[in-house]
C-alpha cells in the first residue's frame, strides 16, 4: 500500500483484548495505530496530541462513554473522523454517537472487510477496487 493509503488510527476502547485485535486487524489492513485509550478522557487527551486520520471509538466505557468523548472531540475538532465500535443491541446508542458526530460504526465482533469499508467512507476515500476501476476508465477515456 501508498503511503497516501496508510492512515494513522487512534483506538479506544477499555478492553485490552478487543485494543490488540483491533490493532492487528488494523495493521494488516496496512493502517498505522498510533495510539491507543481505555477511557473516554483518554481518547480525548490522545486525539489532542496525535491527531490521527481516524479514531475508532468503543460505545460502553467507564467514566465517560464513546458518544460524550465523540461529543467532545467533534466540538473541538469539527474534521475529526470517529468510527464508533459497538455491540448488538446498542442500536439506539449508535444513532446518538451518529448525532454527535461519528461518521459511522462497526459491529463487534467485527471482520477485516467492514472495518475497511468503514475506515474509507469516514474519511469519505473510495474503497479501493472503486479506485482502481475509475482510474482504468479515465485512461480509457483519454
Amino acid at each position: 500500500m501508498d503511503s497516501m493509503d496508510s492512515l494513522n488510527i487512534l483506538v479506544v476502547d477499555d478492553s485490552p483484548i478487543i485494543t490488540r485485535k483491533l490493532t492487528m486487524m488494523l495493521e494488516l489492513l496496512g493502517y498505522r495505530v498510533v495510539k491507543t485509550a481505555a477511557t473516554g478522557t483518554d481518547a480525548i487527551s490522545a486525539y489532542k496530541t496525535c491527531k490521527p486520520d481516524v479514531v475508532t471509538m468503543d460505545i460502553t466505557m467507564p467514566d465517560m462513554d464513546g458518544i460524550e468523548a465523540t461529543r467532545r472531540i467533534i466540538t473541538e475538532f469539527p474534521e475529526a473522523k470517529i468510527v464508533m465500535v459497538t455491540s448488538h443491541g446498542q442500536e439506539k446508542m449508535v444513532i446518538d454517537a451518529l448525532k454527535a458526530g461519528a461518521k459511522g460504526y462497526v459491529l463487534k465482533p467485527f471482520d477485516g472487510q467492514k472495518l475497511y469499508e468503514a475506515i474509507q467512507k469516514a474519511c469519505k476515500r473510495v474503497v479501493l477496487k472503486d479506485k482502481l476501476r475509475a482510474e482504468a476508465m479515465l485512461r480509457d477515456a483519454q
